[in-house]
């Protein structure tokens, strides 16, 4: 009986579940758990973030081509329509679901991790790595991150957004070669791909739009900005909203204006560390 991690990434949807993965599974280390992605890329580089084992799928419906059934299965994407998460159910004899929708309904025969909702067999955690709860030194005044994905190239087409403020930028993991190219010749100061840590660390203000990163960001000390890209979920809005985040919609440069001008009046809420919780949950639930 093996136990799996699936998550959906890709170069339309960014990386934000993939680090959450990694983040859950570097205080799962002891256990034998494999790492599903949707896309091959980044199962090819995930040791790089301390996962041991990584399988790339070309669907989501293909991962009982991996597993077996009565295998275990943790399970973080929003492709799965009502039928196919209860063909999981059955399939698998533990199934633990990692969602953000505030309105969501655990059902019977699953888990559920979710920063919303409580009650029996709800493990209610923000998941952030463990690394960046701590004391920083944050030497970047403001570092922009659009996401780890910009198929449509529109933080190019919007550069106008953050124009004047000369950030840091870090780069995405998804970028086109020669895009990212470009974007380096206009960001002389840039973080690479890999550098993605450091650049959590060292960054006074965030601006991004990678709700992850937001997280990462808060946990160390630095005080992030997030803004709604029109083709990302909004399910995290209530969250930050209860965090005292700032949010800008629409790349409206007036609001980012004032509140970079007012951002050490903003009262940002302290996220605590849930690593504990999140790994007997998980044991617990999966009976590892």
């Amino acid at each position: 009986m093996k136990t799996y991690y699936y998550v959906h990434t890709g170069h339309r949807i960014g990386l934000d579940r993939f680090r959450r993965a990694a983040a859950i599974l570097n205080i799962l280390k002891d256990e034998d758990i494999t790492l599903l992605t949707s896309d091959y890329r980044i199962a090819q580089v995930a040791r790089d973030f301390g996962i041991q084992k990584s399988v790339g799928l070309d669907v989501v419906r293909n991962i009982p081509q991996i597993s077996h059934n009565g295998d275990k299965l943790i399970f973080d994407s929003s492709e799965a329509n009502p039928i196919m998460l209860a063909d999981m159910r059955d399939y698998f004899s533990s199934f633990i679901r990692i969602s953000d929708d505030k309105n969501d309904i655990k059902t019977d025969k699953e888990f559920l991790i979710s920063p919303y909702l409580e009650g029996e067999g709800i493990c209610k955690a923000v998941v952030v790595n463990e690394e960046f709860f701590g004391e920083f030194q944050k030497h970047v005044p403001l570092t922009y991150f659009f996401g780890d994905d910009d198929y449509e190239k529109d933080l190019e087409r919007n550069f106008n957004f953050i124009e004047g403020l000369n950030p840091h930028l870090q780069l995405g993991f998804y970028y086109f070669l020669d895009y990212e190219d470009m974007l380096k010749e206009k960001f002389k100061n840039h973080f690479e791909f890999e550098e993605y840590d450091e650049m959590i660390k060292t960054t006074a203000v965030l601006l991004t739009s990678s709700p992850q990163a937001v997280l990462d960001s808060l946990a160390s000390g630095g005080k992030p900005v997030y803004f709604q890209r029109e083709d990302y979920t909004h399910e995290f809005t209530q969250l930050f909203k209860s965090l005292n985040i700032p949010i800008i919609d629409n790349y409206d440069k007036s609001k980012l204006s004032v509140i970079l001008k007012t951002i050490n009046n903003v009262k940002y809420e302290k996220i605590q560390s849930n690593s504990n919780k999140i790994a007997h949950f998980i044991k617990e639930s999966l009976n590892l």
